[in-house]
This record gives C-alpha cells, sequence and structure tokens, in this order.
C-alpha cells in the first residue's frame, strides 16, 4: 500500500526555521517527483515546492523562493522541506506528494494517490 507520512510541523516564531520530512512506505519514491502542498482551513490548497525524481531539479512557488529548500534522500525513502525565515504567512497544513513530474510554479503534477488526511501544522506566531 502507498503510504506517506509527514512529521517537523510544529509552532515557531516568525523569522525561525523548521524541517518537515515526508517518508514513503510501501513503494521506493526513486522514479517519482516529490512535493509539497499546503492548505489552511477555508483555503485553496497551494503548490510549495517539488524536486525532480533524481534531484537534479528543484521548484518552488514564488513565496518560498529562497527561504525554503527540498530534498531528498532515496536511500531514506525520504523527502525533506527546510523551512527558513518563516513567516505568519507560511502558518497552514503541510502535505507530501508523490508525483509524476512538477511544474514550474513548484507544484507536484499527476499525483499518484491523493494524501490530503493527516499532513503537519506549521504555525508561526510570536
Amino acid at each position: 500500500q502507498f503510504k506517506v507520512a509527514e512529521s517537523g510541523g510544529g509552532l515557531v516564531q516568525p523569522g525561525g526555521s523548521l524541517r518537515l520530512s515526508c517518508a514513503a512506505s510501501g513503494f521506493t519514491i526513486d522514479p517519482y517527483a516529490v512535493g509539497w502542498f499546503r492548505q489552511a482551513l477555508g483555503k485553496g490548497r497551494e503548490g510549495v515546492a517539488c524536486i525532480s525524481n533524481n534531484g537534479g531539479t528543484e521548484y518552488y512557488s514564488d513565496s518560498v523562493k529562497g527561504r525554503f529548500t527540498i530534498s531528498r534522500d532515496n536511500a531514506k525513502n525520504t523527502v525533506y522541506l527546510q523551512m527558513n525565515s518563516l513567516k505568519p504567512e507560511d502558518t497552514d497544513i503541510y502535505f507530501c506528494a508523490v508525483a509524476r513530474g512538477c511544474d514550474q510554479r513548484g507544484w507536484p503534477i499527476d499525483l499518484l494517490f491523493d494524501n490530503w488526511r493527516q499532513g503537519t501544522q506549521v504555525t508561526v506566531s510570536s
């Protein structure tokens, strides 16, 4: 069964940092792009960052470019999102997505499966 589990969220002050993890199980992420979406209650889902299957290319939304870094460790079957210089507007639930590609906006595209039930909460507040 294809599963991913997000972790690493929490409460942080503006300007702080967090590192999110997306651990896959039941399959290997090697052939796939992996990325992150975020969503708050009552808001639409927004692609944040995406990394190609070989890790050679990273894509970011304009809202996080220069502050967030996506990376992958295929040996650990895990993708990370390092978030620095966090702002209150980064407060959202963050979801990991396994996909067949990325677009230039940082959105994973052609998702292998839906994964909108868990996520990890990031709250940026003083």
